[in-house]
């Protein structure tokens, strides 16, 4: 893979503050992410819905019902609504742009969960030229596909599930030389996955050998068990997301991989 992608020029493992560190606080909150940037994290990790009247909001699930005082569907609800709502019952639900806009040097991982988010996010990636510092994601490659498109320009971005799976399958056989080769035709720098899905283990030494034999790191989520976390990283991931970020921190710092970010208190 020839390009380079500014948004992973950082010394490796990467770590991700899943929602800006769910287990230690309010999820996809301000005071969240500010509390990973203090410890030192370089990358925030975020999901984006869009209300219907098309603001784009840094909110993981499809409806306010679980982590809100309000109820309904994001997508169905005008932002004159949603703003009202509280995470906790203490926080708002940050706009993406304003998270983009608090931290200019943070660099944010972006998980677009509906397709109703696209365009907003494509509109305030450009209005922040946040370009070189986001890396796109989504569990749909039908979604994956029109971001990229709508963005316009070249921005990192992982797999989708279709090229997951033809990487899992080439590690663990012979006979898919040439979709190897279309995926790196594709340039997609990264692959973002779990241990594993569905009974099916994801994460092996010969998914990683193949991985980074097309040039591609491998960033695991979520893991929040300290153990876990170096027996991951012994295998050789190049980064890891979790809700356990001053855990997350430890391990890295004892082992001499924390690179804090120059943003850190």
């Amino acid at each position: 893979m020839q390009h380079r992608y500014p948004f992973l020029d950082h010394p490796l493992p990467l770590a991700f503050a899943h929602r800006g560190g769910a287990s230690e606080g309010r999820e996809n909150t301000h005071a969240a992410f500010a509390r990973a940037v203090e410890l030192g994290y370089s990358y925030l990790e975020t999901d984006a819905h869009a209300t219907a009247d098309g603001v784009l909001l840094a909110f993981h699930d499809h409806t306010l019902d679980r982590v809100t005082d309000r109820r309904g569907r994001i997508a169905g609800l005008p932002y004159r609504v949603v703003r009202e709502a509280r995470i906790g019952g203490v926080d708002e639900i940050p706009l993406m742009e304003d998270l983009l806009g608090s931290w200019p040097e943070a660099r944010f991982n972006i998980d677009v969960k509906e397709a109703e988010a696209i365009a907003p996010l494509a509109e305030v990636i450009k209005r922040t030229n946040a370009y070189d510092r986001i890396c796109v994601t989504s569990f749909s490659d039908e979604r994956l596909a029109r971001a990229r498109a709508a963005i316009g320009r070249e921005v990192c971005s992982s797999l989708g599930p279709r090229g997951v799976a033809t990487l899992r399958a080439a590690a663990a056989t012979s006979g898919y030389g040439r979709l190897l080769a279309r995926l790196a035709r594709a340039g997609v720098p990264c692959a973002q996955v779990p241990v594993g899905f569905r009974g099916l283990r994801i994460i092996t030494p010969a998914f990683i050998r193949t991985a980074h034999a097309l040039g591609m790191q491998i960033h695991v989520w979520t893991i929040n068990d300290p153990g876990e976390m170096k027996r991951l990283l012994d295998l050789g991931v190049d980064g890891v997301m979790t809700d356990n970020i001053s855990g997350l921190r430890e391990v890295l710092e004892a082992r001499g991989q924390w690179h804090p970010g120059r943003m850190a208190a």
